[in-house]
């Protein structure tokens, strides 16, 4: 027999670790708050973790407004490369950016107006750690800090790395009343990618300088997926993969592996499922894509819950 769906109204929502592919969470909150859904605490981990923090700070619309104008070039230009044994982006560019527009206010988890946890890993305490209280902006850049790419954050004698380490879908740690629905999107899953039909809209030539121009082609050599490729031809012997690609397909196979059984061991109400192969962890110039992605996957999810 078929579950009976709940009654009301109220959103226990868990956001997942998966790069980019994160955007796809404001589709899903987005199809959710249409519906008049009333989200009362989230869980994230990574960029769970960050879209989780401005949905509870009242800056989502702005973020979005921001992050769909980005294009390659953009992106680029908000990464800060450094030559650290720890990793090669120290990540406070782009936070400071986001901090100028004033995104990321400066307050206390506990002072939100929802409940809200940001999970991070301790390397050397060999622990996951559960930001449910302090200061948003540092629980955010911990949850984020992607291992050998994001350097690590210092705190209580430890090391913080990714969320996704330990816990890339914290459906345990979301705070739940009786009656909540619980919803947990994993960006990790290992469905097939449909690309969702955008408007046609008119696209304005941009004239790069050839020094502008090798940069695009060498950012897409190390960072733009493969996956479309592997997918249709797994046999390819000529396939080559960059440095970063290997680690991030790594990364990638074992949070997906945990993921499943985190959904296992705490299935929830409705499980959004956003393919890992729809792209890659910095492919954050595809916003709309990944936005309304986000709100399709949410809209089947919904319905196969007989919500």
């Amino acid at each position: 027999m078929k579950k009976k769906p709940p009654a009301t109204k109220n959103i226990a929502l868990v956001l997942s670790s998966g790069g980019a592919r994160g955007l796809a969470h404001i589709g899903v909150i987005d199809e959710l708050t249409e519906r008049g859904y009333n989200i009362t605490s989230i869980a994230g981990s990574s960029m769970g973790a960050l879209v989780g923090g401005l949905y509870a700070t009242n800056n989502l619309e702005k973020f979005r407004g921001w992050i769909i104008t980005l294009d390659k070039m953009d992106i680029f230009n908000l990464i800060d490369f450094t030559l650290s044994s720890q990793g090669f982006i120290k990540g406070e560019k782009i936070f400071h950016k986001m901090q100028e527009l004033k995104m990321i206010p400066d307050i206390n988890i506990e002072d939100l107006s929802i409940k809200y946890v940001a999970i991070a890993t301790d390397i050397i305490k060999n622990e996951e750690v559960i930001f449910d209280s302090g200061n948003l902006h540092s629980a955010i850049r911990a949850s984020i800090s992607i291992p050998n790419v994001f350097t690590p954050i210092e705190h209580s004698d430890g090391i913080l790395v990714d969320g996704g380490v330990l816990n890339p879908l914290p459906i345990d740690r979301v705070s739940r009343a009786k009656n909540d629905i619980l919803i947990a999107v994993d960006l990790n899953s290992l469905v097939p990618y449909i690309k969702p039909i955008l408007p046609k809209k008119k696209v304005n030539e941009v004239l790069h300088s050839e020094k502008t121009a090798k940069l695009i082609k060498r950012w897409d050599k190390f960072f733009s997926s493969h996956h479309k490729e592997i997918v249709e031809k797994p046999v390819n012997k000529k396939l080559k993969l960059s440095y970063f690609d290997i680690l991030a397909r790594s990364v990638q196979l074992m949070q997906s592996k945990l993921s499943m059984q985190t959904i296992e061991t705490y299935p929830p109400d409705v499980l959004v499922s956003i393919s890992k192969y729809s792209c890659s962890v910095f492919e954050f110039y595809k916003g709309e894509e990944m936005i309304a992605y986000g709100r399709e996957a949410c809209k089947k999810a919904l319905g196969e819950a007989g919500l």
